[in-house]
Order: C-alpha cells, then sequence, then structure tokens
C-alpha cells in the first residue's frame, strides 16, 4: 500500500498523538486516499464561505439601508457589522450543543441538523421584511437569524480537516493543511460574483426589493449539496472506523477546555493576523469604498473577484512554502508582513481604481499565505482523546477573538480618525500571532 494512502496506519502517526493501527481495521482499506477527504473539506468549507460572504456583503449593501432605515448610512453599517459578530459568539456555544449531539446520535445525525440549521437560518433572512414593514422588530429577526448561523456553524465542524492533516504524508503537511482554506477564496469568487451580477443589472429599488435575496436562496441550495458531499464521507463504515482509529471522536467540552485550555489559546491567537487580515481585505473595504468614495460597488466586487484569484493562488502557494520551510516560519513571516502592511496600505483604499487594486492585489497575496496555513497548528497540538473537541473550539475561539468584530472596529476606527487607523486593528492581529508563535515553543518544536 502506498504511504500516501489514508488507509495505512502507520503512513504519519501525528506529533503527539498515539496513531492505533489496527484498530477498527483500517489498514484493510487502501481505497480511502487523501485526495478524496480533500473533496469532501473543500466543498464542506466553499459552502460555509459563501454563506458567510452573501451576509457580509449584505451588511453593506443592503441592512443599513433596508433594516437600519432610520438612522444615517454610517450608523446603519456598523448596526450590521454589530449583528454580524452574534455569529462569532454564539459558535462556540453551538458547539458544546453539538458536540453533545455527536455523542449521543453520531456525526452524520449532528451535521445533518447543523447544516439544515445553517441554511434554514441563511433562507429566512431572505424572506426579511425590512424597517418600514414591521420596524425594529427587523433588526431583532436580523440578529436572531445571525445568531442560528452561528449556532449552526458550531455544529458544522466534521473533523475532516483534523483527518486530512494527521494523515497526510510527512514532506506534504504543509499542502494538505492549506487544503481547507481553499474554501475562503472559492466562497467569496462566488458571492462576490452573484452580487456584482445583481448589483450591474437591477435597479437600486429592485434590487433592493427583492434581488438581494435572492444569493440567500442560492446558500441555502448549495447547503443542501454540500451536506450530502460530506455526509458520504462522515457516514460511511470505512471513514468511521478512520476517525477512530485517529481518535478524532467527541470529547465533553469542558473536559476538554481544562484540558487543553493551554493549547486552545495558543492555537487560536497563532492565526490571529491571517484571521485579522481576512476581513480586512474582503468586507471592511468593500463598506469604506462604498461609504466614503463614489466607486460603484459593482466595480469594486469584480475588483475583490481579483484579489480573491490572488489570494487562493497564495493559499496553494503557502503549501509550497511550509513544507520547505516549516508552518511555523511562514505563519510568523506573514504576520510580520501583515503587521508592515497595517501601517501605509489602508490609505490606498483612498487612492481610486488603481490604489484599490493594489491594496487587494497586496493584501489577498500576504492573506493567502498566512490563512493558508492557519488550520495547520491546531490538530497535531492536542493530545489524542481531545484532539477532535479541540480543534473545533480553537477554531471557534479564533475566529471571535480575531474576526468577529474585525469590521466593526475598522470601520469604526477609520471612520473617525480617518482609514490608515483602521491598519491598528490589523496591527494588533500581527502582535497577537508573533507572541503566541514565541510563547509556544512547542508548536515550533512540531510544525518546523
Amino acid at each position: 500500500m502506498s504511504t500516501k494512502s489514508i488507509g495505512n496506519p502507520h503512513a504519519d502517526t501525528p506529533p503527539g498523538g498515539h496513531g492505533r493501527g489496527t484498530h477498527g481495521n483500517v489498514g484493510q482499506h487502501g481505497d480511502i486516499a487523501p485526495a478524496e477527504i480533500a473533496i469532501g473539506v473543500v466543498i464542506g468549507r466553499t459552502s460555509e464561505f459563501f454563506d458567510f460572504f452573501v451576509y457580509a456583503i449584505a451588511s453593506v449593501l443592503v441592512f443599513p439601508q433596508l433594516i437600519f432605515s432610520d438612522v444615517d448610512r454610517l450608523t446603519g453599517t456598523l448596526y450590521s457589522f454589530a449583528i454580524f459578530a452574534l455569529a462569532f459568539i454564539a459558535r462556540p456555544i453551538g458547539s458544546l450543543i453539538f458536540m453533545t449531539i455527536d455523542r449521543l446520535y453520531g456525526r452524520g445525525t449532528k451535521l445533518t441538523i447543523a447544516i439544515f440549521m445553517l441554511g434554514g437560518a441563511t433562507a429566512a433572512v431572505a424572506f426579511l421584511p425590512g424597517s418600514e414593514q414591521i420596524g425594529k422588530t427587523a433588526g431583532i429577526l436580523l440578529a436572531v437569524f445571525r445568531i442560528g448561523q452561528g449556532l449552526a456553524l458550531g455544529g458544522a465542524w466534521d473533523g475532516l480537516s483534523s483527518l486530512l492533516a494527521l494523515n497526510a504524508p510527512e514532506n506534504k503537511r504543509g499542502w494538505y493543511a492549506m487544503i481547507p482554506q481553499l474554501g475562503a477564496p472559492l466562497g467569496l469568487i462566488v458571492a462576490s460574483a452573484l452580487f456584482a451580477f445583481l448589483v450591474s443589472t437591477l435597479s437600486p429599488g429592485d434590487f433592493i426589493e427583492w434581488g438581494w435575496r435572492y444569493p440567500f436562496f442560492v446558500a441555502f441550495a448549495i447547503n443542501v449539496v454540500a451536506l450530502f458531499a460530506r455526509l458520504r464521507i462522515v457516514s460511511t463504515p470505512d471513514y468511521q472506523n478512520l476517525f477512530e482509529s485517529r481518535d478524532l471522536q467527541p470529547a465533553p467540552v469542558f473536559e476538554t477546555v481544562s484540558s487543553q485550555g493551554r493549547n486552545i489559546v495558543i492555537g487560536a491567537f497563532a492565526p490571529l493576523a491571517s484571521f485579522a487580515m481576512f476581513h480586512m481585505v474582503t468586507v471592511f473595504p468593500l463598506s469604506w469604498v462604498f461609504l466614503f468614495t463614489k466607486q460603484n460597488p459593482a466595480r469594486f466586487l469584480e475588483i475583490e473577484i481579483g484579489g480573491a484569484v490572488v489570494g487562493l493562488m497564495a493559499v496553494l502557494a503557502s503549501g509550497l512554502l511550509a513544507d520547505r520551510f516549516g508552518r511555523r516560519s511562514v505563519l510568523g513571516v506573514s504576520a510580520v508582513a501583515i503587521a508592515a502592511f497595517s501601517g501605509f496600505a489602508p490609505q490606498l483604499l483612498n487612492g481610486g481604481d488603481v490604489g484599490e487594486v493594489i491594496f487587494m492585489v497586496f493584501g489577498f497575496a500576504i492573506l493567502g499565505i498566512g490563512f493558508g496555513q492557519s488550520s495547520g497548528v491546531v490538530a497535531g497540538n492536542f493530545t489524542s482523546h481531545h484532539r477532535y473537541t479541540g480543534a473545533a473550539l480553537t477554531s471557534d475561539l479564533a475566529w471571535l477573538v480575531g474576526a468577529a468584530f474585525a469590521p466593526l472596529a475598522a470601520l469604526l476606527l477609520a471612520s473617525h480618525f480617518g482609514v490608515l487607523a483602521a491598519g491598528a486593528y490589523l496591527l494588533s492581529g500581527a502582535v497577537g500571532t508573533i507572541a503566541a508563535l514565541f510563547v509556544n515553543r512547542e508548536l515550533g518544536q512540531k510544525f518546523s
């Protein structure tokens, strides 16, 4: 059997883990390959990020006018970003609830409930009346649906990313670690293209009245397709045995926090720079350009699509760089680059088409290198018993600390002190990553 086969129980015992090669007769399943898991991972992550970006774009182009029409556009956008953050706050709670469902009823049941909940909450937004029809209730309902999305995202963790990383060939761990991150630029490309088409082809009145709702319906459909693609993997006997052999089983959340709290915190802060950068080149610039420049939103969405293509290539490059120089080194260098970027680049958003293009291209290039390895610092850092739950909680905390309030903080700073002030938030993320990598010397030993 090839060492690249995930069915080989000795192909890659994870650092700090206890690979149990004979458990569940995993060694007999030679037809299971990393590529099969990778496809399921990319489909699942792309669907989740498509939901994410559909909501994020609507938070700038739609909700301030539709839901918060009684305040000025800037204030309405800040309100939208505050509600945007609720999903990240709810996500760890969702993990707590759905990990219990996982233990009691199995991963397939948990995933089915979570994905339909995510799709249902997303589709519900599409039917939301505006404040002119139901007043402040519109904002309350939007917040409820957003919390529903966050709870569901906590339950959508399927462990496939950890399984992929732990079973990757020794010399290609960086390459396989970046595969889940491809979902972000792919989701952004599709969401931005769909909104750009609607904005450019519909009148402003038609877009606000009904056009913006279509991407939310599309998100529900994509979620259903992604669900079946993921269930095909997580519910089959071969993969259930494989999850067991790699100790990717749910452990009680409070027990995991008590036992692995340090690893969870370090794992959450290690990718902080790239997670903060993530919003600084996706959600925040759209809000700034839409509010403070005369740029057509469809035109800027097209620039974002181009930037996302650059980001996609940078994510791919991060895998090659990590396998050559080490994931810790890649994260550290990218954090330094993000710190440098934060000191001058935001001003480019006031530089017209050329400045915006430069900002997006360089921003996505730097983001892709760091973000591409942000999931690779998680799985091997936990004891085998707590690996599955610990990785999920680390991801939840990383998004909460690094991303939840990034658009709100950046826009608030920029609107009061100028666009360059938004770089202060980005700089704090870079400092957090560098500090986490410095403190966690064990991380350097395992991933260098």
